[in-house]
């Protein structure tokens, strides 16, 4: 029997069983789809992560993500938890993988916080979505849709305590156009973080994903736009919740994190069987 290892990492945190978990595996070929697509239902995390060793142009891994009901373009914790499980194998910094949304890099900073150069995806205003305000369950201020390699509706809400508070109704949230909505409001006054959100996406079998990185490739243009600065930090208030720094840098966002190692051991599964 293969002993393929397997490590858990709680990304957007540097203490266990806060931000986001995201299983990791790190493969010398890649294997087939459906086994990675069993290994993630296996798994039940938002993300599992398939490293792949690999001789690709411009790039010194391939990536790839799936949740327990389909493979994603784009994911920012599990990316985050990649690249910390192969700065601790000894693999030196930048870390450059080859994904379906492009080349994305990360950058082990000195304090040891790791920086993701991640496309931005800007949102852009849209009408009322049908069935949003009573998914939800509140007043939307303002409705967006993400461009670029993600697919998120966004939702202005009051303050942070609606954000805090929100309960809304997963089904509804699923019937949306939509891979997953993104609400967001603006910190409460004497925050050390500018921004919270929480997202919502059961449509990618994802009832409420704990802290998000790819959501942030959309909330750092749109915040930038309302406080008029590039540099900011979001909380992303789920009952994990995690900091997610970001820094506007035109068409690209600097995404920011920790990464702490919380499980490591085996699967005990042949990808590849004779």
């Amino acid at each position: 029997m293969t002993e393929l290892r397997l490590r858990t990492v709680d990304a957007f945190t540097d203490r266990p069983f806060t931000g986001n978990p995201a299983a990791v595996i790190v493969l010398d070929e890649a294997p087939p789809d459906d086994w990675m697509a069993a290994l993630a239902r296996e798994m039940n995390l938002s993300e599992t992560a398939f490293v792949i060793r690999a001789a690709v142009p411009d790039a010194d891994f391939r990536l790839r993500w799936f949740t327990p009901t389909m493979e994603v373009d784009l994911c920012g914790h599990a990316t985050l938890a990649s690249a910390h499980c192969l700065l601790e194998d000894g693999v030196t910094s930048p870390i450059r993988f080859a994904t379906r949304s492009g080349v994305l890099t990360v950058t082990r900073q000195p304090d040891g916080s790791l920086v993701m150069d991640f496309p931005a995806a800007p949102a852009i205003q849209v009408d009322a979505v049908p069935g949003m305000t009573e998914a939800l369950g509140t007043r939307v201020e303002w409705t967006g849709r993400s461009r670029g390699g993600v697919d998120f509706l966004v939702a202005l809400l009051a303050d942070e305590v609606t954000v805090r508070e929100l309960r809304p109704d997963l089904a509804g949230v699923a019937s949306l156009d939509a891979s997953g909505v993104i609400v967001t409001a603006a910190a409460d006054p004497g925050r050390a973080y500018a921004f919270v959100s929480r997202v919502f996406a059961p449509r990618a079998g994802i009832p409420e994903d704990p802290v998000t990185g790819s959501s942030h490739a959309v909330l750092a243009p749109f915040w930038a736009g309302r406080l008029g600065r590039t540099s900011l930090v979001g909380m992303q208030v789920s009952s994990r919740s995690g900091l997610v720094g970001v820094d506007l840098r035109g068409d690209r966002v600097a995404i920011s994190g920790r990464a702490v190692t919380v499980l490591d051991g085996v699967v005990r599964s042949n990808p590849n069987p004779n």
